[in-house]
């Protein structure tokens, strides 16, 4: 395989009209490493006169991974979506092999061309939205309309986390290319929230006192989940549990932006500056259809090693995100040397201690505020729309995060339109 790009081999197998009796042959060929999806296609020509018909299946390094019959000339399968007959899963790498069926063989035979593509994983930045509900707690979206608006809004990713419960995880959908992650939002009289990448998170959600609310985030985090608190200075469910719990994340940014989130973000850069390194992330909260509480408004971003439900996970466990106010909005690239959101720079490491801020989206007039554990230090204008670059000198500080603000008509004020996750130093 050629750095990240997919490896496609073909194979052009001749079948006999005696081989009608065998029936089931292999094509073995060698999954690579790190491979994200397997796509197989099929082509069947008949040699002289009489129909050709070939079926086609899967096998993988240990078991058969699907079959489709005649019914199908075309097939892929991922970590975590398959074209229907087949199994989602690992693709671990080693012997695979296709499987054509010799249904039905003309007597000069026929030539199937086989041709397999095999995507490799291939880290970068994926869109979408961490907060949302559907019919299958208060909300009106069914499964497929949200996905459907998702995937219109060019996002790729869309977590459902329906209140108190998990029967939208084994309903979503698999005919589309957007990833659906599992959740649930754990909802309780004094705070909420979000178990996410788990079908099941939790077998009982009631948390009436301090001691179950630990015991479900304690139970959530050794099922895998990732746990985010929401909204955690909402003037109507705020988290009143105290903070010292599980969590992995915060929900700095909760549907269009106001007062609740500014309390959040200042709540967050305090934590910030006293050390502790917590993941910011964003989330609609849609319910329903409203004029500014919609979809992917805000969205996050996640560099993912991935498109997966995990790949996402683990970009958000790491802090590689940023969000902006919609999924056309601002996008934020920072880094200290090597090193990008989420990571830390090491000042002993003899790399040039340089941050560089690189942006695009950008409107005439947004402004451009860089901040570390003192508050705000530099501040820029953008002289037009477009992309823009800066750079400066690193200095004895914890962390730099970004904040771009730009003035919305709709609001009649100036509103955060993206912001970063920080880039640590150490």
């Amino acid at each position: 395989m050629n750095g990240n790009e997919p490896e496609s081999r073909t194979i052009v197998r001749t079948i006999r009209h005696e081989e009608e009796r065998d029936y089931y042959l292999e094509l073995p060929f060698e999954l690579p490493e790190r491979t994200e999806e397997l796509q197989v296609g099929i082509e069947v020509e008949p040699l002289g006169e009489g129909q050709a018909v070939v079926d086609l299946g899967l096998r993988d390094a240990s078991r058969i991974r699907g079959w489709s019959g005649g019914a199908r000339k075309s097939i892929a399968v991922g970590r975590e979506k398959a074209t229907p007959g087949y199994l989602a899963g690992e693709l671990g790498a080693g012997t695979w092999a296709v499987l054509l069926g010799a249904y039905r063989v003309p007597q000069a035979g026929c030539r199937v061309t086989v041709r397999i593509r095999c995507a490799p994983e291939t880290p970068r930045w994926l869109k979408g939205d961490l907060h949302t509900h559907t019919e299958h707690s208060d909300g009106t979206y069914t499964l497929r309309e949200a996905g459907a608006i998702m995937a219109s809004l060019g996002c790729d990713f869309i977590a459902t986390t329906d209140h108190n419960t998990v029967s939208q995880n084994t309903a979503h959908p698999q005919e589309t290319d957007l990833v659906f992650i599992p959740g649930m939002e754990l909802t309780t009289t004094r705070g909420h929230a979000n178990l996410l990448g788990v079908t099941e998170p939790v077998r009982d959600f009631r948390a009436p006192g301090p001691d179950d609310l630990r015991r479900r985030l304690a139970e959530a985090k050794r099922s895998g989940a990732l746990v985010v608190l929401n909204h955690p200075h909402c003037e109507f469910c705020p988290w009143e549990w105290g903070f010292d719990v599980e969590r992995d994340a915060v929900e700095v940014w909760n549907g269009p932006w106001t007062e609740r989130n500014d309390r959040a973000l200042a709540w967050w850069q305090s934590r910030l500056a006293a050390g502790e390194r917590l993941v910011a992330v964003g989330g609609s909260d849609v319910h329903r259809p409203h004029p500014y509480v919609r979809h992917a408004m805000p969205t996050t971003w996640v560099y993912a090693c991935s498109r997966t439900s995990a790949g996402i996970l683990e970009g958000i466990r790491k802090g590689r995100v940023f969000l902006s106010y919609a999924p056309d909005g601002p996008t934020i690239d920072l880094t200290i040397g090597s090193r990008m959101m989420g990571e830390a720079y090491d000042r002993s490491s003899g790399e040039k201690g340089e941050a560089r801020l690189n942006l695009a989206g950008l409107l005439q007039g947004d402004t451009v505020k860089v901040v570390s554990e003192r508050g705000e230090e530099r501040r820029y204008a953008a002289d037009e729309d477009g992309a823009a670059g800066y750079s400066w000198p690193v200095l004895d500080r914890r962390f730099y995060r970004v904040e771009i603000w730009r003035y919305f008509p709709e609001a009649g004020r100036e509103l955060i339109a993206a912001l970063s996750n920080p880039v640590y130093a150490e």
